[in-house]
């Protein structure tokens, strides 16, 4: 998902982008916990909780980009 990793660029020193593998089991429970199938994306606030999820082929970079400002308004 390079165009996700490109926030960083957008939101300097506010988002730090990271690519888990979905394969690993930590992951795959973490994945199970979210409801996600198999994957998804998961904006996560400081402390790790989940902010905000979008799951599976639905992510929409455009819909992560809003989230974000809506997030750190």
């Amino acid at each position: 998902m390079p165009a996700v990793s490109g926030l960083e660029a957008e939101f300097p020193g506010q988002v730090v982008a990271q690519n888990v593998d979905a394969s690993t089991p930590e992951s795959m429970r973490a994945v199970e916990e979210l409801g996600f199938i198999d994957h998804g994306l998961v904006i996560r606030g400081s402390k790790g909780e989940a902010l905000w999820k979008q799951p599976d082929h639905d992510v929409n970079v455009d819909d992560v980009r809003n989230a974000l400002k809506k997030l750190l308004q």
